[in-house]
């Protein structure tokens, strides 16, 4: 922990407060770093980007991933099969070949064009398109929906049937018994996943890197936050501007974790 966490942590810390190329030995520099940020219009693309990605995919996500953990509670034959499939995705969507085989799938002579096409739909590149290109890498980490998934199942088989059953003899519809039994015991569950997800999606660098070729494009429409910090850190040599740009990432995680934490002991307690 000392070794390979503690050191490199402190170590990156420090280089975010100096002017650091890898060549020259690095030069203290206060807080210029962290002042430049913000007055980087790129930065502030990226931040945006990365904003809308995880606001956009993580909620579809979960929502995707109860709705198929709930279809699967149902008893279905052959439940081992249908589990271990949707979690694959989880295992592999984060890998270079998939988001290979993603470009692929969107490009212009992809898969989806030729569907469209048979249709006598309109076709394009949709990752090469700016107001598509981001659309796409949401779509893939909404497919990647299996890990919280297999969460939701265990949290759906700690449910007492008893509850459905009185609420079943009540008259509490489908809906209703989601809304007054289903959703508030899964609170926990819901606000862990969240979490996780919210943690994930913001560290989100591989699909983004290969899709657009690691430059970001179309226009910046794909430029993650991962991504222009491996840019400036690993191409321009920027490692202390890099350094800030990572430790910003961090602030901005655990601030979201706190609330996120914050949050569920509220909603627990107001449920209770």
């Amino acid at each position: 922990m000392v070794a390979f966490v503690a050191f490199p942590m402190a170590g990156s810390l420090y280089l975010s407060f100096t002017n650091y190329n890898l060549l020259q030995a690095p030069k203290w520099v206060g807080v210029a770093n962290y002042v430049r940020l913000f007055q980087d219009p790129r930065y502030l693309k990226a931040l945006g980007v990365t904003v809308t990605y995880v606001g956009v995919s993580v909620p579809l996500q979960l929502a995707f991933a109860l709705l198929l953990a709930m279809a699967l509670n149902r008893g279905l034959r052959g439940l081992v099969f249908y589990r271990g499939a949707f979690y694959l995705p989880s295992l592999i969507g984060a890998s270079v070949a998939i988001a290979v085989l993603w470009r692929n799938i969107f490009g212009s002579g992809g898969i989806v064009n030729a569907a469209l096409g048979f249709f006598g739909l309109e076709t394009k590149s949709w990752v090469s398109d700016p107001s598509t290109a981001l659309g796409t890498l949401i779509l893939l980490n909404v497919w990647t929906f299996g890990a919280p998934m297999i969460i939701f199942l265990a949290g759906l088989r700690q449910i007492a049937p008893a509850y459905y059953e009185a609420a079943s003899v009540d008259g509490a519809g489908p809906l209703r018994r989601f809304l007054h039994i289903t959703f508030p015991l899964l609170t926990p569950i819901i606000f862990f996943n969240l979490s996780l997800q919210v943690i994930t999606s913001f560290k989100a660098f591989t699909q983004a890197f290969v899709i657009s070729g690691g430059s970001g494009g179309p226009v910046d429409s794909t430029l993650i936050y991962s991504v222009y910090l491996y840019s400036e850190g690993f191409v321009h040599f920027r490692m202390g501007y890099a350094s800030a740009m990572a430790w910003v990432l961090i602030a901005i995680i655990g601030t979201l974790t706190a609330v996120n934490f914050l949050l569920s002991k509220y909603w627990v307690h107001y449920e209770e």
